[in-house]
């Protein structure tokens, strides 16, 4: 039976052919030399997950599928981590500003984009109705809205795949008086109503039917003169202050997020003309314009729950690292706990994000040996500038290893917490008490597992850190739900000494 190596060569030849491309052509279009280029579609060649990106890119066909059931981890625990790793662009960010630059009638160069399955499937979606977008050198997205968007032929299988694609409504309200989108999906936490996001978008004079599978959406726009958000959530407040982007007149949005994301769109659409007053604040203050017609360019933040990741990846496995370019000011108080506990932490000096507005640090972690002590009062989550809300599952694995009990308080989501179960597998004594609550009693020993992911994103990222830290080898199994927010996790924990191997079931 043919290896993988060999199993994907011969796609990529095929591919290839089918596209019109001499090895030659092809392997100028993708940086490298024929000969390589016939090594791989011989499968005599080893290929990273940047090298099957650059393919796919060059070829314009997804080579191998970083989700469904394909790719398993083999994780070789108990080495310990050193050395220093940089904090990516935020996923939320970027599945923000993706849609925001539907407002934008010129170009928008959005830069560092990640290769990430959220990030992917919104592409697909926007391409199928008309954008134009284009991956350029660095990872930057180039993104170019069309004259008309054709919205009956959205891409409905990868539209479902995503909880983001709600953020559609924002923008679209702008282009057309009726359309409809396929329902959201993404990470399985309860009951995420969409409810809030319709209340807020009624003010602007749109009226959404969610009883049919799609959301149908007529709209007779209006301009409010203030809307007080029903939940302080992300996605919901994004979705106003894109309702607002195209309204001239004074827009004042009462209980706003203002959680990181919604700050990156603010500073995004002031590129754009849009006045803004009030960001990082719970009131905003929104003069938008009549049309926006510019080429530009925007950076989007640094990942505050990445580099959150890296650090309960060396508090787990009781290692020194350096996080590099963390948004320090989504992270001060998580910091905070975990000095509490006992756990050395050093800030370096600040210095400005590419956006020209946040600010970054970078963190080094030091070894707790075993000397961490659990918090006595409960960890929970609130909105900005509270310890973010998808930042605290990563205090289960830092529980973990902390001697006495821990109260986790998960209360945004109804099943979040149940997840956290899934790390009894792997040594983790946890009890629920009610499905959002869950007591850690450390200290873990911990032991290997072969465990299938969950389907959503934060508590199969602890699995993931559990096995690192657990001796002898563990299996991860269909990291989909990892793959949405992570950009080639696994490589880059290995460049800080794991030992994880990436298994494809092609």
């Amino acid at each position: 039976m043919a290896n993988t190596n060999e199993k994907i060569g011969s796609l990529i030849y095929q591919i290839r052919q089918e596209r019109g491309l001499t090895q030659a052509e092809f392997a100028r279009r993708l940086g490298t030399s024929q000969s390589a280029v016939n090594r791989i579609e011989k499968g005599r060649q080893n290929l990273s997950l940047d090298t099957l990106g650059r393919i796919s890119d060059v070829l314009n066909k997804q080579i191998i599928s970083l989700g469904g059931d394909t790719v398993n981890l083999k994780i070789e625990g108990g080495q310990e981590l050193s050395g220093s790793i940089e904090t990516r662009v935020a996923k939320n960010s970027a599945v923000c500003l993706l849609f925001a630059a539907l407002l934008n009638k010129g170009t928008t160069r959005l830069k560092n984009m990640p290769r990430i399955e959220e990030v992917n499937r919104l592409i697909e979606v926007l391409v199928s109705v008309g954008v134009k977008i284009r991956r350029m050198a660095g990872n930057d997205l180039e993104i170019r809205p069309p004259e008309k968007f054709d919205l009956s032929k959205i891409d409905k299988i990868a539209a479902r795949k995503t909880r983001s694609v709600i953020m559609m409504l924002g923008p679209m309200m702008h282009m057309e008086k009726q359309f409809s989108i396929p329902y959201a999906g993404g990470c399985k936490l309860g009951i995420r109503t969409v409810t809030p996001h319709l209340y807020a978008l009624e003010e602007f004079g749109v009226h959404i039917d969610t009883k049919t599978g799609h959301y149908q959406v007529d709209v007779k726009k209006k301009t409010p003169k203030q809307v007080v958000m029903y939940e302080s959530g992300d996605t919901t407040t994004e979705n106003a202050i894109m309702a607002a982007a195209y309204q001239t007149d004074e827009v004042i949005i009462k209980m706003a997020s203002a959680n990181y994301q919604v700050q990156d769109l603010c500073y995004f659409l002031k590129k754009l003309g849009v006045k803004i007053e009030g960001i990082g604040t719970s009131t905003l203050k929104i003069r938008g314009v009549q049309e926006a017609h510019k080429n530009i360019t925007y950076s989007p933040i640094e990942d505050p729950i990445e580099s959150m990741t890296f650090i309960a990846a060396a508090v787990a496995t009781n290692s020194k690292i350096t996080v590099k370019r963390a948004p320090i000011e989504f992270l001060e108080l998580e910091i905070l706990k975990l000095e509490k506990m006992g756990l050395r932490v050093d800030v370096g000096e600040q210095y400005k994000a590419d956006n020209g507005h946040s600010w970054l640090a970078d963190i080094t972690v030091h070894k707790h040996n075993g000397k961490l002590v659990a918090l006595e009062e409960k960890i929970y989550a609130r909105p900005y500038p509270g310890l973010n809300i998808d930042n605290l599952p990563y205090f289960v694995p830092i529980a973990a290893v902390a001697k006495g009990r821990t109260l986790i308080h998960d209360w945004v989501y109804e099943e979040r917490a149940l997840y956290y179960t899934e790390m009894r597998k792997l040594g983790v004594n946890v009890t629920l008490a009610d499905p959002h609550r869950a007591y850690i009693d450390g200290p873990t020993k911990w032991h290997v597992a072969d465990i299938v992911c969950p389907p959503a994103l934060r508590p199969a990222v602890l699995l993931l850190i559990g096995m690192l830290a657990a001796d002898d080898i563990s299996i991860l199994r269909n990291v989909y739900s990892i793959n949405r927010g992570y950009e080639y996790l696994a490589e880059r924990l290995n460049s800080l000494g794991a030992k994880i191997e990436i298994l494809h079931d092609i």
